[in-house]
């Protein structure tokens, strides 16, 4: 959770920002990724691409054939990558880097560097990819003269395993009970925080805080806003970065929503704002503040923030299977109690001014804050979905009503991974997210699909809170 206003996420510039990597955007757009990657010593570009389901698939490949993956890609199997729409027949998953996207990555492996990239087959771009699905909606917004920009708070545990397969808090003196903001915590940890922040910050892409959260062993890194597809790119490395680091410091960093019943789960708030496009007619300059417009619900935002509001509240049930898109997410939006006293997860869709408990939060008028999502899924697919939602409001002026208590009428959110299933395919404005690439593809479908086996997969396992209870009940 943010602690102060305004930070270097939330004070936005006087024109749309553009697309941040980690050298001067002239030099990206004129260097090959072989140059890019020589310059700074790299040896190895892990080319990365994510499956539905958020999991990084790499390959690795010396820089020596770093021209010959830019100019041809790296071919997968995919249906042995996972969850991307292939079965073993086939052709090959072709993963085609974005060389803006290319991030060094020393501080976990000398000379490692990771590319993004957008998986092709048959040379069409694949319309079970996140990233090419998030492509699809960015163009979308485009055409209207809208385009997104995006801040994600990315919070996780920091945890051990032990030989009997339980989780502790990785630091056994963060036992307190309300550790968020500890001192001592933070410092305890300082060597990890401070070097996941390093890698940020050597990577341009401004960090402004790391902060222990409110459950013991949970921490949250922030950096700078910037374009809906850097942001969810950046995401993507930074949980690897996480995740790599810890493992170096004997530590497993989960982004797992819930990984203790007693504390409270983990989030990945999306902070979203809207922009006139490159060549708007309007001007490039942000289109949520009212300006001279009226302002009905006194939060300062246009008519257009107040639709984008709409959208993502008249979608909010269906959209949680694509921002909270595991079982274990809804241990944590339907949490009724933690140590700490308050869960910090939406169960209504509703919104309001700088108010936690709302799903939508508007802290100013420059922003809103999506707070139903998590990390533990694709951070493309809940950007994507994010934009469809909100953009179907602004197209369709929808408005979202009073800020505040719950209004009569207003959804609850579902409090299963399979309810959340059913209304993503009843709502064509979420399911067609899935679908736009490629209607005929069959994406949504395939997605429901997945996380309809996932849930009766996690259905069919005996716990122990079955034998507690039913061992001898009669």
């Amino acid at each position: 959770m943010t602690t102060t206003l305004p930070d270097p996420a939330t004070t936005l510039p006087s024109t749309a920002p553009s697309t941040a990597t980690s050298t001067p955007v002239a030099s990206a757009a004129t260097q090959s990724l072989a140059s890019r990657a020589r310059a700074d010593g790299v040896r190895f570009i892990l080319a990365t691409f994510t499956t539905l389901s958020g999991k990084p698939c790499s390959k690795l490949v010396p820089v020596a054939a770093a021209d010959e993956l830019e100019a041809e890609g790296c071919g997968f199997a995919g249906y042995a990558a996972g969850a991307i729409g292939q079965v073993p027949t086939d052709p090959d998953l072709i993963a085609v880097p974005d060389v803006s996207s290319y991030t060094p990555l020393p501080s976990v492996r000398e000379g490692l560097a990771m590319v993004q990239c957008d998986p092709h087959v048959n040379g069409v771009p694949h319309p079970f990819a996140p990233r090419v699905l998030l492509r699809k909606q960015i163009r979308r917004a485009a055409e209207h003269g809208l385009a997104l920009s995006v801040g994600a708070e990315v919070e996780y545990f920091l945890v051990q395993r032990g030989a009997d397969g339980t989780l502790r808090t990785a630091d056994t003196a963060d036992d307190a009970d309300q550790p968020c903001y500890d001192a001592r915590g933070l410092t305890r940890m300082y060597e990890h925080l401070t070097a996941v922040s390093d890698v940020m910050e050597q990577l341009g892409w401004g960090p402004y805080a790391s902060d222990h959260e409110d459950g013991n062993g949970q921490f949250e890194q922030n950096f700078h806003y910037a374009d809906a597809l850097t942001t969810a790119d950046r995401v993507t490395t930074l949980r690897y970065v996480i995740q790599m680091l810890a493992e170096q410091r004997g530590m497993v960093a989960t982004f797992m929503p819930k990984p203790f019943t007693d504390r409270t789960g983990s989030g990945m708030h999306l902070h979203l704002s809207l922009w006139g496009a490159e060549g708007s007619p309007d001007g490039p300059g942000p289109r949520f503040p009212a300006g001279t417009e009226d302002d009905p619900y006194g939060l300062g935002l246009s008519s257009t923030g107040y639709g984008f509001v709409a959208g993502l509240l008249a979608h909010a049930p269906a959209l949680q299977g694509l921002l909270a898109s595991t079982v274990n997410s809804y241990k944590r939006t339907g949490a009724t109690s933690t140590a700490s006293g308050a869960t910090w997860a939406p169960r209504s869709a509703t919104y309001g001014g700088n108010d936690r408990t709302h799903l939508v939060r508007v802290p100013d008028a420059n922003r809103v804050e999506l707070r139903s999502g998590d990390g533990a899924g694709s951070a493309h697919l809940a950007v994507a979905a994010a934009l469809g939602s909100g953009l179907d409001g602004v197209l369709r002026r929808l408005d979202p009503g009073a800020p505040g208590a719950r209004p009569q009428g207003a959804p609850l959110l579902p409090r299963t991974l399979l309810d959340a299933v059913h209304l993503l395919e009843a709502d064509p404005v979420v399911k067609g997210v899935l679908d736009a690439v490629d209607p005929t593809a069959g994406v949504a479908d395939y997605y429901a699909q997945l996380k309809r086996e996932e849930f009766y997969d996690w259905h069919s396992r005996v716990s122990a809170w079955e034998v507690d209870r039913y061992l001898t009940v009669v």
